[in-house]
């Protein structure tokens, strides 16, 4: 049977093309420095427990040390009897020190190894996207202090509704990453959890000290029940989950930067560096890269769908499905770790049309402030929603913008409306009118500036 884990039992070979279909190799070969790092601190544990010599503990912490090289060097060389990493590993140990590689795997099971090289790896990716999310969180603010005091249209279902700050604006995608940081953060909390030592699935026959060994792992804890700890792989599909909320974001990013830097609007204009060219057409300046960030959130989501849609019909114990919790998760990491800096890069390179933005605020956005100041007359919103409507009306048929009716017609529509009445039509003075904790006026998003890096000093 070769160098696999399991020949024992079985006279005759597997089926090649089972085999083919069955490995994972071609792709957990990635968990390989975990698998080493796992083996090692579990020969130590094997060492504590009075069943590996010292001369046994050294040979293999050797060997180990040696495949981790190999791997990390690139000069690792696979086997066709290699399934998946773990086999691999093991093979090249007992090549390297012969059959004291064999005790290695003293009530270990590969279903609590696996396991553990996965959690490890997420823990590593959740730190490093958790970096590379904060990396654009600094050039939001960044950006926004540049641009603290621009105006533009504020908008609801695509239509100029209010006018805001631009930095107000960028700072709403700020604390949309600040939650996909908690996000990460959390999780991270539930994935620090260590299965080794669980066999698998109903524990370790040894006296393995496992609270010890999930320290050395830097794991916050060990698990609590074998069972679980083998087939558990929530923190995979939190991670997918938390990594499509993400993706959300920076789809909605990107898919409002390639509308503002259209012609059509003309807010922002990208950097060359972030812009491709047409085959056909000289002048153009494609968003491509913004573009594939949008689409990049149709391929996160469908990885978190299809890992839900493994989950949800297995049995109880570790089954050969959860196999796939890994291509999909390493796509996925792959895709943040890749795309998270160009994100950061874009907005640290926009290019803002200021006066653009300013010449787009036109006064019907100003309508609520009219109703306002009906309302600081006494009249319920309602009313005063209901009047400015038919100023609305009356502005329309005129053929044009609030501000250019007079003081008659207002006074026409209601007595209410005084000789201040065009006062109202001042963007700057709508602006500033809200200055509570989260609004738009430069003072409150002094304080979310603040807060902001309050948020990224922690």
């Amino acid at each position: 049977m070769g160098t696999t884990l399991w020949g024992g039992r079985f006279d005759g070979a597997s089926d090649a093309r089972m085999r083919a279909f069955g490995d994972s190799f071609s792709f957990d070969w990635r968990l390989a420095s975990y698998d080493v790092t796992g083996s090692i601190a579990y020969a130590a544990a094997l060492l504590d427990a009075g069943l590996l010599s010292p001369e046994e503990h050294g040979a293999i912490v050797s060997g180990l040390v040696a495949i981790a090289a190999e791997f990390a060097a690139g000069t690792f060389e696979s086997s066709s009897d290699d399934e998946d990493v773990h086999t691999a590993v093991e093979r090249r140990l007992t090549e390297l020190i012969g059959e004291t590689a064999g005790k290695l795997h003293t009530g270990r099971s590969r279903n609590d190894q696996v396991a553990t090289d996965v959690r490890l790896y997420v823990l590593d990716a959740v730190d490093g996207v958790t970096a590379a999310v904060r990396a654009v969180q600094t050039a939001l603010v960044t950006k926004a202090e540049e641009h603290r005091d621009a105006i533009m249209p504020g908008y609801t279902h695509m239509q100029a509704a209010q006018p805001i700050l631009f930095s107000h604006w960028l700072l709403s995608f700020f604390w949309k990453l600040e939650r996909d940081r908690t996000r990460l953060r959390d999780l991270r909390a539930r994935t620090a959890v260590c299965p080794l030592g669980s066999g698998a699935l109903a524990g370790n026959p040894f006296p393995i000290d496992r609270d010890a060994l999930a320290t050395e792992l830097g794991f916050d804890s060990a698990s609590e029940n074998s069972l679980d700890a083998v087939e558990d792989r929530d923190f995979v599909a939190e991670f997918l989950a938390a990594a499509a909320v993400l993706q959300t974001h920076l789809s909605s990013l990107a898919e409002t930067f390639i509308l503002w830097a259209g012609d059509a609007y003309g807010f922002v204009r990208l950097d060359e560096a972030h812009c491709t060219g047409s085959s056909l057409m000289p002048q153009k300046r494609n968003p491509d890269v913004l573009e594939l960030i949008r689409a990049k959130a149709g391929r996160i989501q469908g990885h978190l769908c299809g890992f839900l849609t493994t989950l949800k019909g297995l049995p109880s114990g570790y089954n050969k499905d959860l196999q796939e919790d890994k291509e999909g998760l390493f796509d996925v990491v792959d895709t943040l770790m890749a795309e998270l800096p160009i994100v950061a890069d874009v907005v640290a390179g926009l290019e803002v049309n200021a006066e653009r933005m300013a010449a787009a605020c036109e006064e019907a956005m100003l309508a609520t402030d009219l109703a306002d100041y009906l309302v600081d007359r006494g009249i319920p919103f309602r009313e005063a929603h209901r009047i400015v409507g038919v100023v609305v009306r009356a502005a329309e048929s005129a053929g044009c913008p609030l501000g250019a009716l007079s003081v008659e017609t207002y006074r026409g529509i209601h007595p209410a409306f005084g000789e201040d009445v065009h006062a109202v039509f001042d963007v700057h003075r709508a602006i500033a009118r809200r200055a509570v904790k989260g609004g738009t006026a430069p003072e409150a998003v002094d304080r979310q500036i603040e807060a902001a890096h309050g948020v990224l000093a922690a």
